[in-house]
């Protein structure tokens, strides 16, 4: 993609010019004669250095301090360096960069109070320190209450491009509150600085709002993330990759892990971004044309988010592009509007989640660290949106590779951030868990089989102290298998099914595919008579252990809604190395293929694990698992047990 044009530098910029050669003791250049200078001329008694902007702040003001990569250093600088700073002044503000001022040994330095809704780097030490409030609330109800005074701004510090033609200044790369707390202010200082993209949408201001006018010509503050090198978050990235499905609408947020996804989405369509925030990591989708955003309900074919946090290259990308629609963080996590997005998936990354499904995602080792954002707001939609999907993803373990993230319970110093009512999928580097709509067994069973393995057996002990999950639910391998272990087939009749190992969350399904056995195929399939099955039996199909037992099942619909139609599983004698196999069927997808599908990905299998062939008893009149059985092999002996038939096929 080409870069954008850059929009004319607009007069204000040429008078920051003039501004910063006076400061320095030169005459102002004067502007050229063919270009009128009415915006400069109707304003030059707001130009000032940021030492005197900042003298409007009161005695018990509360100053907005602008957001992010939008940051405005120099004015937060100044106001720290007052030689007599007003008393009681509160800095309000959500993500900053160097709004804090801090010493050699990283302590905080600042002497005002802080009040914020996100603990960045910038503000861990101040909170620590107690010179900062944390506020958890999601940043999208914060213009209206800004709006209605129940958050209080008399000073709005912020960071403007220079004004067009028309006198208007645009907000950049951070929209996000601004709005909001410049109509409130009081007082509106705005360091005006021409390195600032003018960025389209709903993210303009009029220079007749601004009261004083800083002249600033540095850099915008740029972000990237640290490259992530570790496997876990690498698989973890790779299985969100997994979930998203073409024609997707993204709200990825700031996490490492949930921004690593999107390099796994090379082979996708017509993805669509509606963010509160947008990274770097989007540029190569667009490159590759794979960010259509064609099946979007809000703005098809635009990208909408709030703010901007990357490298210069972000910034020239989103100059005068009116690719780019930036909103007011409300605006762009209206719920109705969010709930008739197409597909809408949404990101969070978590620090713990208890077996019921509760997620601490502001908290870390008893310290407050990140904070909640937009996520209430899109996690919620995700899940009203038709076909959308709320994603939690957290490594299994802590830095030391010990304990585990996923907890019996919550921590003291660990809050609630997400209720385990809105929690869908859970994404570990050991699989995903589908939560949403499941009992609390379910889910303690769900989460267990995508802990570290070594911290299972401890968990399952614990979810039954506590009466999570029953006194008869055993414990054989509780395991989570790969992504890589799923395989889509397609049948004779083209439709398709997805084959994967069976989980101890199957026995609902596997109940339901029981009862739609007729009569005849549950003889044939357990040799006798049965009109349902007990837990046990439920578990001896899909709770196994996958050394000596092994088993698949084929789903058909969703995620979020699988339906079993087929069950198949063999058992290893260790005195032959041979497997017995037996097969379930749904009526409705027999004779077209899916026995043997099932067949051939258990010979796969038991082929790898080194066993030398399948053994099965059928009996005399099943002529189609006769067939089945005997299509395994070249080599194939069957010998006549009476009333059945014991086939034996070797690798």
């Amino acid at each position: 993609m080409s870069k954008p044009s850059a929009p004319p530098e607009g007069l204000l910029a040429r008078a920051a010019g003039a501004l910063r050669a006076r400061f320095a003791g030169a005459a102002p250049a004067a502007a050229p004669a063919s270009v009128p200078d009415p915006w400069l001329q109707a304003h030059a008694g707001k130009l000032c250095s940021a030492q005197q902007a900042v003298q409007a702040v009161r005695a018990g003001d509360h100053v907005f301090v602008g957001t992010a990569c939008a940051t405005p250093r120099s004015l937060v600088a100044a106001l720290e360096a007052l030689a007599q700073p007003p008393a009681d002044v509160e800095l309000l503000h959500f993500l900053t960069d160097h709004a804090v001022p801090h010493d050699a040994q990283g302590q905080a330095t600042t002497r005002y109070r802080h009040r914020s809704f996100f603990v960045g780097a910038d503000l861990r030490a101040a909170v620590r320190q107690g010179l900062a409030e944390y506020v958890p609330m999601s940043l999208a109800r914060v213009p209206g209450l800004i709006a209605m005074g129940r958050i209080p701004v008399d000073v709005a510090l912020i960071q403007v491009s220079p004004p067009d033609a028309f006198g208007y200044v645009s907000l950049g790369v951070s929209v996000d509150v601004v709005s909001a707390a410049v109509a409130r202010a009081r007082v509106v200082i705005a360091e005006v600085n021409p390195a600032m993209p003018r960025t389209m949408g709903d993210s303009t201001l009029h220079i007749a709002q601004i009261h004083h006018l800083v002249a600033v010509d540095t850099p915008v503050i740029e972000y990237q993330h640290p490259e992530l090198l570790a496997p876990a978050m690498q698989q973890i990235a790779r299985y969100i990759g997994s979930l998203i499905d073409d024609g997707s609408t993204l709200q990825i947020g700031l996490g490492r892990v949930a921004n690593e996804a999107l390099k796994h989405l090379g082979d996708h369509q017509d993805l669509g971004i509606h963010s509160d925030v947008i990274t770097e990591a989007i540029i190569p989708l667009l490159e590759k044309g794979i960010l259509s955003g064609r099946r979007k309900t809000h703005l098809p074919g635009r990208i909408v988010t709030s703010f901007a946090m990357g490298s210069r290259r972000l910034y020239d990308l989103i100059d005068g592009n009116p690719l780019f629609s930036f909103q007011p963080i409300d605006a762009v996590c209206d719920p109705a509007m969010l709930a008739a997005q197409h597909k809408l998936v949404s990101v969070t990354q978590a620090f713990a989640i208890d077996l019921t499904g509760q997620v601490c995602a502001d908290q870390f080792n008893g310290d407050f660290y990140g904070g909640i954002a937009a996520q209430a707001e899109f996690l919620q939609g995700a899940t009203r949106s038709l076909g959308g999907k709320a994603i939690i993803c957290l490594a299994a373990t802590e830095d030391d590779g010990r304990s585990s993230r996923i907890r019996p319970q919550l921590r003291a110093g660990e809050g609630v951030t997400i209720a385990r009512t809105d929690v869908h999928y859970v994404v570990t580097e050991y699989g995903i868990a589908y939560l949403f709509g499941k009992s609390i067994r379910e889910r303690a069973v769900a989460l267990i089989q995508i802990a570290h393995p070594d911290c299972r057996a401890a968990l399952f002990e614990q979810a039954q102290a506590l009466r999570l999950v029953p006194a008869d639910q055993k414990l054989r391998s509780l395991r989570a298998y790969a992504v890589e272990d799923e395989q889509t087939v397609t049948l004779k009749d083209q439709r398709g099914l997805l084959l994967r190992p069976t989980t101890a969350s199957d026995g609902a399904g596997i109940r339901e595919l029981f009862h739609h056995l007729p009569e005849r195929d549950v003889y044939t399939r357990f040799f006798r008579r049965l009109r349902g099955l007990s837990n046990d039996d439920v578990q001896r199909l899909c709770n196994l252990d996958f050394e000596n037992e092994v088993a698949r099942v084929a789903v058909s619909g969703t995620r979020e809604q699988p339906l079993i139609v087929g069950h198949a599983m063999y058992v290893i004698d260790p005195s032959t190395n041979l497997a017995e196999t037996a097969f379930i069927v749904h009526p409705d997808w027999q004779g077209v293929g899916l026995g043997g599908a099932l067949q051939r990905q258990l010979a796969s299998d038991a082929r790898a694990r080194g066993v030398r062939g399948f053994v099965a008893e059928i009996l005399n009149d099943n002529g189609h698992m006769l067939r089945l059985a005997r299509s395994g092999s070249a080599e194939v002996c069957s010998e006549n047990m009476g009333g059945s038939v014991k086939v034996t096929t070797l690798f």
